[in-house]
Formats: structure tokens, C-alpha cells, sequence
């Protein structure tokens, strides 16, 4: 099942960040620590090639702290870029962003030339709540669940710092089928879009291989029984513990399904990371060979209808 989510304010948010990138210096993208190639948008990477940029992987504390620090060193490794992680609880937040961005752009600072920057993000990864906590008030709209942003806000965090706060924005079609998934188990896809039993036996598959002793401890499964039980088999045994049940003691495997993503999107399962830059670009080379036999297909088709 492939996920894509791009309703029409999203169209509206690429606009303005288009016109909004003419006049500020740099960019900084919130992307999700638990996720941090599949909430970078490539359309916004397309967009702001020739700015510097800052990589925020917030919600850093639901993430897995080894990952977080092989994910930093590789946008670390990129031209121009640099990387943070922090979290809402974050009281040094905004002073550590600030620095950030003076390392990358020097040149813009006082008064008469102060440092503008552009922060964007996808839908749901917290950066509105990022926000609110360097300001210390609430200027931005904050909400569990994706679109809470509609309309662009200039904000100071400093009096020679501009911060221009765009709405969340996915791209039009995700080519990584990981990815959509990833983002659909995050919050950060509509749910409208998503078969949420699906996502959660994707999610219960991926933790099965990488994290089976933080399941086996959320859950209280028998280590030598539930080591070799499939994502089915976990859907089934939170349903029980969780009292998920229809009549009969039939498993309510919709109401299961919520449950396990509730427990993922909250922390209660454990610090966990969905993806590694290794497996990353697996996925995404999968996923352009996929595209490029697609393409061939529908040329062939094309070339057969004119010929």
C-alpha cells in the first residue's frame, strides 16, 4: 500500500516558501529524530539549494541517542549544512539554534543586518511546539495532529533575528514506500490517507527486527515465545493486553492498531529510531529503480497507442 498525503494547503505552503526563499539567508528544516530521511523533504532541498542550512532533528528525546548521533554526523558531512538535536523540553533550545545559524551565516548580524531565516518542516514533527518553547509563549498554533499551521508568522528571537515560521509541507508523490510508512506511524500523514492496522504491522515488523526487547518489556511477552512471532502475532498480543476485544473475545485489531501507534508516537515503547542512513539509502535506491521501470512502462505503453 503506497501512502501520499498532499491536500491543497500544502500546495499554497510550497508557494510562499517559494517566494519567501528570495529574501531570507539560510533555512532551517525541524526534521523528526525518530525519522530523519524520511521527514526531509527533497522538494524544499530542491527549492533552497543555494542557502545554508540547519538540520533540527527534534524529538530527539523519543529517539534512539546512537542513531541520533550517526544521523547528525552524516548532515554534518554535507556542504554548507550543519546539525542539531533537541526536544521541546529543551530550555537552551533557542540559544543553541541561534548559534547555529551565526556560525553558518556571520555576516548578518545587528540591528541594520540581521539574520533572516526560513524554518520549515513536515506536518506533526514539532516544530510549533519548538517554537513556543525558545519563545516562551505560545505564538504558535500546536496540535497532535498534521496541518496545524496554515499561514506564514514572523517571529524575533532575537532583536537582529528573524524567524519566518511556514506551514508543514510534505512533497506531491513519496516514491519510498518505507518512508510512507514511517511517516503515517509518526503522525505525520492525515489520517485519512492511511489504513492504520496496515502502518502498524509495518511498524510492528521493522520493531520486531530492531527493537524486540523494548516490545517485549511495553508489552510483558514471553521473551522465548514471542522472539520469533511475526507482526501479525504482536498485533494480536496487544490487542489482548490491551483489552482491544469484540464480542466472542475477537481481537479489535482496529482499536490494536491505534493503540501500538499511540504507544509509538508517546515514547511508551521505548527510544526508537526507524531508519539508518545504510538502510535509508537501500530503500531509496529500491525505490528509483521501481521509478525508473514505471517510467519505461508507461513509454512503452505511449510508443504503442502512437504506433
Amino acid at each position: 500500500m503506497a501512502i501520499q498525503w498532499y491536500p491543497g494547503h500544502m500546495h499554497k505552503a510550497k508557494k510562499a516558501i517559494i517566494e519567501r526563499l528570495k529574501s531570507v539567508d539560510m533555512v532551517i528544516e525541524v526534521l523528526d529524530a525518530r525519522l530523519p530521511a524520511s521527514s526531509e523533504n527533497p522538494l524544499l532541498a530542491k527549492l533552497s539549494a543555494d542557502k545554508p542550512k540547519l538540520k533540527i532533528l527534534n524529538k530527539q528525546d523519543l529517539a534512539d541517542a546512537e542513531r541520533t548521533d550517526i544521523w547528525l554526523a552524516e548532515f554534518q558531512s554535507r556542504p554548507n549544512t550543519n546539525a542539531i538535536a533537541l526536544d521541546a523540553s529543551d530550555r537552551s533550545a533557542a540559544a543553541k539554534m541561534i548559534e547555529a545559524c551565526r556560525k553558518l551565516v556571520p555576516h548578518r548580524k545587528g540591528i541594520e543586518k540581521p539574520l533572516r531565516v526560513l524554518i520549515c518542516g513536515i506536518p506533526n514533527v514539532g516544530k510549533s511546539t519548538l517554537i513556543n518553547g525558545m519563545l516562551g509563549k505560545k505564538s504558535a498554533k500546536t496540535g497532535n495532529e498534521p496541518g496545524i499551521t496554515k499561514a506564514e508568522q514572523r517571529l524575533f528571537l532575537a532583536d537582529d533575528f528573524w524567524l519566518y515560521d511556514t506551514p508543514g509541507m510534505l512533497w506531491p508523490k513519496i516514491i519510498v514506500e518505507e518512508s510512507g510508512y514511517n511517516l503515517a506511524a509518526s503522525g505525520a500523514v492525515g489520517r485519512n490517507a492511511l489504513d492504520e492496522e496496515v502502518v502498524a504491522l509495518e511498524l510492528l515488523d521493522y520493531l520486531r527486527r530492531h527493537y524486540l526487547a523494548l516490545l517485549q518489556a511495553r508489552y510483558q511477552a514471553d521473551k522465548d515465545a514471542s522472539s520469533h512471532w511475526q507482526d501479525s502475532d504482536w498485533l494480536e498480543w496487544i490487542g489482548r493486553k490491551r483489552g482491544a476485544l469484540l464480542p466472542g473475545g475477537r481481537i479489535n485489531h482496529q482499536k490494536a492498531a491505534e493503540n501500538t501507534l499511540t504507544d509509538f508516537r508517546d515514547g511508551q515503547i521505548g527510544r526508537i529510531t526507524l531508519e539508518t542512513p545504510h538502510q535509508w539509502e537501500a530503500w531509496l535506491k529500491k525505490a528509483r529503480q521501481n521509478e525508473a521501470v514505471l517510467k519505461a512502462e508507461r513509454e512503452a505503453r505511449k510508443a504503442a497507442r502512437k504506433g
